[in-house]
């Protein structure tokens, strides 16, 4: 089940988010959150929801402006499953709710800046649920051991 989240589930959002940054392949973050920075930065989201199953917290999403004034109405998301539920579908959960939620607050569309292109299973999911490819940016990211990949711009009409 995904639904926006509760103060109480922010010490398991910052442990999944935290994991994800710790990999270094998925978001450009480097720097982990602590409990206060936890509690600023998914607060300060547009909306910040949680994917969880028989008690336990599987996932999260964060959906924000990805710009601002004009170019308001876009939205941006980032999506963070627990290393150890990979591969249930949790992934997908958290999209589709994404997709169905931004259109309340006035988003028209859901552009993603920065998907790894070796991101096979977010990119996999992306182009099954429509998503469009807008083009590829050499070298944008830099991975862990410092070689840079290539990141992969897509959008989606909500």
């Amino acid at each position: 089940m995904v639904r926006p989240y509760v103060s109480g589930d922010l010490p398991e959002m910052r442990d999944i988010w935290n994991e994800v940054v710790r990999e270094g392949i998925a978001f450009p973050q480097e720097e982990e959150l602590d409990e206060q920075e936890a509690a600023a930065f998914f607060a300060s989201q547009t909306l910040s929801c949680v994917c969880e199953e028989g008690g336990e917290m599987l996932g999260l999403y964060i959906l924000h402006p990805n710009n601002v004034g004009r170019c308001g109405h876009i939205a941006n998301a980032s999506y963070a499953v627990r290393a150890a539920s990979r591969g249930r579908h949790i992934g997908e959960q958290l999209v589709r709710d994404c997709l169905e939620r931004a259109p309340g607050f006035g988003f028209r569309l859901l552009q993603f800046n920065a998907v790894v292109r070796n991101n096979g299973a977010a990119r996999h999911l992306y182009e099954k649920l429509g998503f469009t490819l807008l083009g590829m940016i050499p070298g944008g990211f830099r991975l862990p051991d410092d070689t840079f990949e290539d990141i992969v711009l897509y959008y989606h009409r909500l």
